[in-house]
């Protein structure tokens, strides 16, 4: 993607620099500066960045326990054979991170997929699962930042197919998915919904632990 978008930036460049002037010969000293300029703040924009780096703690190989408080009825379902493996996708040029989740969940085989990344033209996180449990994505969106954070609060919304019980049927819930980068050995990742007329309340709480070796 970056090396097809790049001959357009460059002509995009080219063109500016030259509005206004009679030939490419006539263009000032300025006008020369203000090209490189764009180009380089256009190739800034489409490469990974700090932020893509502040998300590097949560490559490797994870053991994860995992407490639904969903799905048991009332009672929290504990699971403590989830294995997580994340990794920075190469052929997207390093921006997104791939997180594959595999275990059982209630004696039910589960698994998820999750892509993570910043987008640096909205400077924000933007997360995105797929699993064995709900049948449709979900999908999360950071505000815009100014600065890097170890605490990620992503919120977004999903039609309930009935996991709050079935008057929700259909209803747009509000969701938050909260990533706390605690150390470069363990992390935390937390689910909260609001349904409605009710307050945000947790309803999955994950944390991660580095396998060794």
């Amino acid at each position: 993607m970056l090396n097809r978008l790049a001959p357009a930036v460059v002509s995009a460049v080219a063109v500016l620099g030259l509005a206004g002037a009679p030939s490419a010969s006539a263009a000032t000293p300025t006008t020369a500066r203000t090209a490189v300029q764009l180009q380089s703040a256009s190739a800034d924009v489409l490469a990974p960045g700090p932020f893509h780096r502040q998300l590097d703690p949560l490559v490797g190989t994870w053991k994860a326990v995992k407490t639904n408080y969903l799905l048991g009825g009332g009672k929290p379902i504990v699971s403590h054979d989830i294995t997580v493996t994340t990794r920075w996708i190469a052929k997207t040029g390093g921006r997104f991170l791939e997180e594959r989740t595999e275990g059982t969940l209630g004696g039910n085989p589960y698994y998820r997929l999750g892509v993570l990344g910043f987008s640096t033209i909205d400077r924000r996180y933007e997360w995105t699962t797929f699993d064995s449990v709900t049948p449709t994505a979900m999908t999360y969106r950071g505000p815009a930042l100014t600065k890097r954070t170890n605490k990620l609060s992503l919120p977004g919304t999903f039609t309930d197919p009935g996991v709050l019980g079935p008057e929700y049927v259909g209803k747009t819930i509000p969701m938050r998915t909260v990533i706390t980068i605690r150390s470069n050995d363990k992390h935390t990742f937390d689910l909260y919904f609001t349904p409605p007329g009710q307050s945000e309340r947790l309803v999955d709480h994950v944390v991660y632990t580095r396998r060794a070796g």
